[in-house]
This record gives structure tokens, C-alpha cells and sequence, in this order.
């Protein structure tokens, strides 16, 4: 297992029986970037390394009966409490679909330095899920990234860990392009064009190369506005309401 650090920096610690699916995409881009400058920490946990038998055993039946294998508490509460040691007041987080859902607003809370330890430990669920006791016990928030289910927490904590790492400051240079970013404001992103400026016909919309900067901010917020509201009602009216109670 990888043993858990004192850092300055925004760490990530993972909670997974499969620590060789990490980095992964994280170690590319933007984030691999950060990664290898330091600006935050990755590190893994084999949950394996907790096990009490010589088959490296995690899971069992479930009481009650049912499909599948369910991860002991006994197991997981050791490797969260290993992790606590060397990184305590950092909160820990199941990703799991019944949690609260994932969305920009989280993972800035979530890249807040001054908040929560600097930093995050994420638990990787298999098979059915983890014993209840262990949530319980140890205080585990529980956060899904969609309504969907997935074969194990690690693709959903590669998603959470993207989201968050590239708000920290100093990955993404120019800070403004946050700003503009789809949700930084409530709402969907508006349409992008490059060159060429005429392509199969389409032409560039003409108020985009008019040099007119405050025609081109209208253009853009009324396009942010016309994409939220017809394909998020839902963020629209959160915008609505929000913009309401500004004003």
C-alpha cells in the first residue's frame, strides 16, 4: 500500500482493490500536469492490504440473502482509519448512486484548501456495496457522479478527482476560462467557433468577429441562456430563482 503523507498541497487518498487503475487519465492533460508539478497528491490504498485471511478475503454474503458479496466493515474501517492517522479532519466519501449527486458546486467545495483537510479520501465500492455499519461508524459521506450504475467506485472517483483537481489553483493558467465554463454561472456553456470562419457553408455567427466586446458578451449570455432552458429546465429554473433573489 501506498502510505499516506503530510502535504501542504490538495491530496487525494483512494480507497480501492484496484490501486493499478490509478492515475490512469489523471496522470494526463491538465491534471497529470499538476500532478507531476506538485500542485496536488495522488495516492492509493489497497483495501486488500486490511484483509484478516491469507486469501486477502474483503467481502461476504449479505445478511438476508440476496446476489453478490458485500465489503466487510471491519476491513473497510481499518483502511479508513489508516488513512486518518497521517490525514485527519479530511472527509471521506463512498461514491455510491444513492448519495448526493455530483455537480460543480461540490467539487469547489471540495477544491477549497481552506476547507475539509485540503484534500479528500475517496472509498471505491465493488460487488453490492459496503456493509452499512462502516458508513456509520467512521462518518462516510456518500456521493454519486450520476443515475447510473457502474461496475466499481473507480471510474466515479476518476470522474470526482477530474472535476475537482482542475478548479485547484494553478492548473488551469488562464483563470477566467473557469468563469465562462458550463454551470460556473448556473448555466450551460454558449456555442464555440474557430477557424476557418466559413466551413460547408456554416459561416461564423458575424457578431463574433465584430470586435464589438460587449455585443459579443450579450450574444454569448442570451445563447448560455437559450441552451440551459431548453435542455436543462431544471438548471434554468435554478437560475431563475437565483437570479430572482439578486435582484
Amino acid at each position: 500500500m501506498t502510505e499516506a503523507s503530510d502535504q501542504k498541497n490538495w491530496s487525494a487518498t483512494v480507497l480501492t482493490l484496484f490501486p493499478e487503475m490509478f492515475p490512469g487519465p489523471l496522470g494526463l492533460s491538465l491534471a497529470g500536469k499538476a500532478l507531476k508539478k506538485g500542485i496536488w497528491q495522488l495516492e492509493t490504498v489497497d483495501i486488500r492490504d486490511f484483509a484478516r485471511d491469507k486469501h486477502r478475503s474483503v467481502d461476504d454474503a449479505p445478511f438476508g440473502g440476496g446476489p453478490g458479496m458485500v465489503m466487510r466493515p471491519d476491513i473497510l474501517a481499518a483502511a479508513v482509519d489508516h488513512v486518518a492517522i497521517s490525514s485527519p479532519g479530511r472527509r471521506v466519501i463512498y461514491l455510491s448512486p444513492r448519495g448526493r449527486r455530483l455537480d460543480q458546486a461540490l467539487a469547489r467545495e471540495l477544491a477549497d484548501q481552506d476547507a475539509g483537510g485540503g484534500g479528500v479520501t475517496l472509498i471505491c465500492g465493488r460487488f453490492e456495496g459496503v456493509d452499512e455499519r462502516a458508513l456509520e461508524g467512521r462518518e462516510i459521506e456518500e456521493v454519486s457522479v450520476g443515475d447510473y450504475v457502474l461496475s466499481g467506485g473507480e471510474t466515479a472517483a476518476l470522474v470526482m478527482l477530474d472535476a475537482i483537481v482542475r478548479l485547484l489553483p494553478g492548473v488551469i493558467v488562464e483563470g477566467s476560462a473557469l468563469d465562462e465554463e458550463s454551470f460556473a454561472q448556473g448555466l450551460l456553456e454558449y456555442p464555440q467557433y474557430t477557424r476557418p470562419q466559413v466551413w460547408e457553408g456554416r459561416e461564423v455567427p458575424e457578431v463574433l468577429t465584430s470586435g464589438h466586446h460587449e455585443n459579443i458578451r450579450a450574444w454569448r449570455l442570451r445563447q448560455a441562456e437559450e441552451l440551459t432552458k431548453a435542455r436543462r429546465p431544471d438548471l434554468w429554473d435554478l437560475y431563475l430563482r437565483s437570479a430572482k433573489s439578486r435582484g
